[in-house]
């Protein structure tokens, strides 16, 4: 039912007339009369007795005049509620999903920063490659994502918030630490890869192709699957491998990695912030967005 009917109905019935009716509402008084006369249409029976000085209600409009006013009642309080939560303190749950690139540094200090200013909230992480990510923001399972590289997708828009090195590691006593090496010397080694849909991967695999070179044709022994596994290869001995810059800082202001750089090879990716196409983002979304563009 239309509240507007409902209240020019109960505002004449309050103050008996038309023109007072009109003005409390800030319309005209045709426009009241159109109201009240489309709702006694829709009920099939009439409602207000306009036959005196002043304007009254039938018996049926009476009981009407009780069942809107505590309609519209109702109305009013679902839309201070809807204002108050709009303007008070963030409550519920924030569901993010990040690639393990992000996940492993920025991410998670992002996130802490955040709920902190919002205690209330609730902010849950899930890790997973790239692509796992972008999928499930693109079936609405997860309101936003935190990737490195993706390949574009028509159900997801990309918003780029930092931006990214791809580095060759290796360990210090390596002959690739410390140097530019040519692509002859890394075919020669064994080289430790991230498995597929894995941003750095698609950012190899794209910087490689520019260059004439397909990563199969690389000595490719091991696939590990996400940065910690391959880092941890690398540090164990087994090989080198492409990697996020990010998520080996420490390791290379320690001492306990190495970076080598190849030669012709310059890449570079972008870590965005991945939201649905279409989808009318929640308030803590909203916040979480306008905090990170805010730091970044």
């Amino acid at each position: 039912m239309d509240t507007r009917q409902l209240a020019a109905f109960c505002a004449v019935v309050e103050l008996h007339s038309f023109s007072q009716a009109a003005e409390r509402l800030g319309v005209t008084q045709p426009a009241v009369s159109l109201q009240v006369r489309s709702l006694e249409k829709r009920l099939g029976t009439q409602l207000l007795d306009r036959s005196g000085r002043r304007v009254e209600p039938t018996e049926a409009g009476l009981r009407l005049f009780r069942s809107a006013q505590r309609l519209l009642q109702l109305e009013e309080q679902m839309l201070d509620e809807v204002s108050a939560e709009s303007a008070g303190a963030l409550t519920g749950e924030l569901s993010i999903g990040a690639s393990t690139g992000p996940a492993a540094v920025a991410v998670p200090i992002l996130l802490c920063e955040f709920q902190q200013q919002h205690p209330d909230l609730r902010v849950a992480l899930e890790v997973h490659d790239t692509q796992t990510v972008v999928d499930l923001v693109a079936n609405r399972e997860l309101e936003l994502g935190i990737v490195g590289a993706a390949r574009r997708h028509r159900a997801v828009r990309f918003e780029p918030i930092l931006e990214d090195e791809v580095i060759l590691i290796c360990l210090p006593g390596h002959s690739f630490a410390g140097r530019t090496i040519e692509l002859d010397e890394l075919r020669e080694e064994t080289l430790i890869v991230m498995q597929e849909g894995a941003g750095v991967r698609q950012v190899v695999e794209d910087e490689l192709r520019s260059m004439g070179v397909r990563l199969r044709d690389l000595a490719i022994s091991l696939e590990l699957g996400l940065q910690e596994s391959v880092r941890s290869a690398v540090q164990a001995g087994y090989g080198v491998t492409f990697i996020s810059r990010t998520a080996v800082e420490s390791d290379l202001a320690a001492g306990t990695l190495a970076e080598a750089r190849l030669s012709g090879m310059n890449a570079t990716r972008e870590i965005s912030l991945v939201r649905a196409s279409g989808r009318v983002a929640t308030r803590a979304a909203d916040e979480f967005v306008t905090f990170v563009n805010a730091r970044t």
